[in-house]
């Protein structure tokens, strides 16, 4: 479908409108409007479940100049060189879309890719505007409206601009889809690990399975129930934490068994909502690969990957909680840990993909401490 050229709007809840030109999928859609300060990745960033329901704005000018890669998979089925098996975002905004890239590896231009995806895109725009906006009022609902298109209706919850603060952002996945039931990876590995996947990226699961273990894959609504394992690892993914009131569930189980659980971003969030603690939405979010966290006790400064509109409200954690990592940029708490059971989590992504992966080290740690509460319950 061929879109070069036709006239687009992207119009805000505030009625704020930016015109531009239409590129991908000619065609409207909603949802709500959040920024990454990421100069690049986006083809992971476009296939990141986090994304979910959400049109996502690029600040850095020119997007699309080294193309996107291949379909194929690794030795696990795993997609090589994307996060999921398909694009997450409802649209992409951005200042330029490069319509010839240049990349040895490329099979498509972002627009062609986008187009395949079902997913439209809107160029042209003053990003850098758009941006301070969403900084100053905060991220809100908006839709894209591509010349000689029919208008789609707004998304579910996206409309009043007084609402915005609780409306705008997505919820979970519906069903079971993204996250495939029940799957094994590695089999035969060690230790086994049980993933609860609310939207997890595929190198989260490289992360573990490169670490020589077994991941026992199941939905976020699912349970552990005649399922063994070493221990839990709760996943990233899209919306609102206290929206996942069966994943609180399961995690305030686990946290009673003496078995560790790591959580992984919106898993951090749950985590400590199943601990008693709460989360809030942030005005902004975090999205982007360029974020400083700071650790607690040493002082060191790790920058990494990031993807989040909610945080965990660090004056309500509750005895035997503490926060782990703090944003160097405005305090946020970006890590939790128990001092009374093998329970940790970070609200960064240690497996970058885009980004940095210099806290990758903490699947090591993590996994060590599965395998050390395993052998002691083995010679118990």
């Amino acid at each position: 479908m061929n879109s070069k050229g036709r006239r687009a709007r992207l119009v805000l809840d505030d009625g704020s409108e930016f015109e531009g030109r239409a590129f991908g999928r000619p065609r409207s859609a909603s949802g709500e409007v959040v920024f990454t300060t990421g100069m690049a990745g986006y083809p992971q960033s476009l296939t990141d479940p986090s994304y979910h329901g959400q049109i996502l704005v690029a600040t850095y000018p020119l997007m699309g100049n080294y193309g996107m890669p291949d379909d194929s998979v690794d030795s696990h089925g795993l997609k090589r060189h994307y996060e999921s098996d398909r694009a997450w975002v409802s649209g992409l905004v951005v200042s330029e879309a490069c319509a010839r890239p240049s990349h040895h590896a490329s099979v498509a231009t972002l627009s062609a890719w986008l187009d395949g995806q079902g997913v439209p895109g809107i160029e042209g725009i003053d990003t850098r505007a758009l941006t301070e906006r969403l900084r100053s009022r905060g991220v809100m609902g908006g839709r894209i409206l591509v010349e000689g298109e029919p208008e789609e209706p707004a998304a579910p919850g996206l409309g009043h601009e007084a609402e915005r603060g609780a409306r705008a952002a997505p919820g979970p996945i519906a069903g079971d889809e993204g996250a495939g039931g029940r799957l094994v990876y590695g089999r035969g590995g060690s230790p086994r690990i049980a993933l609860v996947d609310c939207g997890v990226k595929n190198n989260i699961l490289r992360c573990l399975l490169g670490r020589g273990a077994e991941v026992a894959r199941l939905p976020w609504n699912g349970d552990l129930s005649g399922l063994e394992y070493d221990g839990i690892l709760l996943s990233n993914g899209p919306g609102d934490p206290k929206a996942y009131a069966r994943t609180i569930g399961t995690a305030r189980r686990a946290l009673g068994a003496d078995k560790p659980v790591f959580g992984v971003c919106l898993g951090a969030q749950i985590m400590a909502l199943a601990a008693g603690a709460d989360t809030y939405k942030l005005p902004y979010g975090h999205r982007g690969q360029n974020q400083p966290c700071v650790e607690r006790g040493t002082g060191r400064c790790y920058i990494t990957s990031q993807n989040h509109g909610y945080a965990v409200r660090e004056e309500s954690l509750p005895e035997a909680w503490e926060s782990w990592f703090v944003n160097g940029n405005d305090g946020t708490v970006e890590g939790i840990r128990s001092t009374a059971g093998p329970f940790q989590a970070v609200q960064f992504h240690p497996e970058g993909c885009p980004g940095p992966r210099d806290t990758e080290f903490l699947f090591d740690r993590f996994l060590d401490e599965v395998r050390r509460f395993a052998s002691g319950r083995s010679a118990a």
